[in-house]
Formats: C-alpha cells, sequence, structure tokens
C-alpha cells in the first residue's frame, strides 16, 4: 500500500473546503489535465469528477467516484482509469495542534494495475503520492491565508 502523509498548516475544515470542491483536484492531483465535469453534490457517495489524464500527447479519460464520506474527516475515492483498472484513495485528515495531518491510502483495486501490481508500482505510487499531498497542502494555504 502506498502511504504518505503531510501536515497542513490549516484546520481540518479548511482543508476539507478544498477536497469538496470538485474542480480543484487539477490543481493538486499529479497528472490530472483538466476536469471535464463534477456531479451536482459532490462529494456525496456516488457523485463523481470527470477528468482528462496524461503526459504528453498521451491521454486518458477517467472518473474518480466517492465510495465513502465521513464529512471532515475521511473521503474514500475509486479512481477508474477504463482498460487500466482502478485504484482506492483514502483520504484522511486527523487534526493536530494548529494543524492537519493529512494521510493519502492508495493501491490498485481492479483490472491491470491490480494484477501487475509490485514493488515497482508501489514505489511509483509513493512517488507520485508525496507531491501530491505537497500540492493539496499549498492549495489549502493559499487559499486560507493564515
Amino acid at each position: 500500500m502506498a502511504v504518505v502523509n503531510t501536515l497542513v498548516e490549516r484546520r481540518p475544515e479548511q482543508v476539507w473546503d478544498v477536497l469538496a470542491d470538485g474542480h480543484a483536484y487539477a490543481d493538486w492531483v499529479i497528472g490530472t489535465r483538466e476536469i471535464r465535469a463534477v456531479d451536482e453534490g459532490w462529494p456525496a457517495v456516488g457523485t463523481a469528477i470527470h477528468y482528462t489524464v496524461g503526459v504528453g500527447p498521451l491521454t486518458l479519460r477517467g472518473r474518480t467516484t466517492v465510495r465513502q464520506i465521513e464529512k471532515g474527516h475521511r473521503l474514500g475515492l475509486e479512481a477508474d482509469a477504463g482498460l487500466l483498472g482502478s485504484a482506492r484513495i483514502v483520504i484522511e485528515l486527523d487534526e493536530w495542534g494548529d494543524g492537519t495531518v493529512v494521510v493519502l491510502d492508495e493501491h490498485p483495486l481492479r483490472g491491470p494495475a491490480y494484477w501487475l501490481h509490485s514493488a515497482v508500482s508501489e514505489a511509483v505510487l509513493l512517488v507520485r503520492g508525496r507531491p501530491m499531498v505537497n500540492q493539496l497542502a499549498r492549495l489549502v494555504e493559499r487559499r486560507h491565508p493564515s
């Protein structure tokens, strides 16, 4: 399992404010090129963000669906990349003094990404996860200046 965390120097409700903005995901989720649509009611269970991901000329249309929610504390997502399979992503927020520890837990769930999961693919998830939580922290701190 690829698990990374970071300390955000803002309150949990301020971090949640960014997570609850489906259009903001392109600003912190590595590889996301554009948000095509966000279902009304996001982040209610069953709602989704529809996006395009890619590097260079290679692009893929994806969808991330909310599977679990504990408002202000936990968001469980399933990122579906079509033929590549899907991943389980859980974002947890824990109050830490005057800030928030954000824990991102991501691993393959279905399809080829799951079947081919290895130490190498785990390392790739970790390399992607660290800058992702750091970008989330910067976005929260910009949106909510101290």
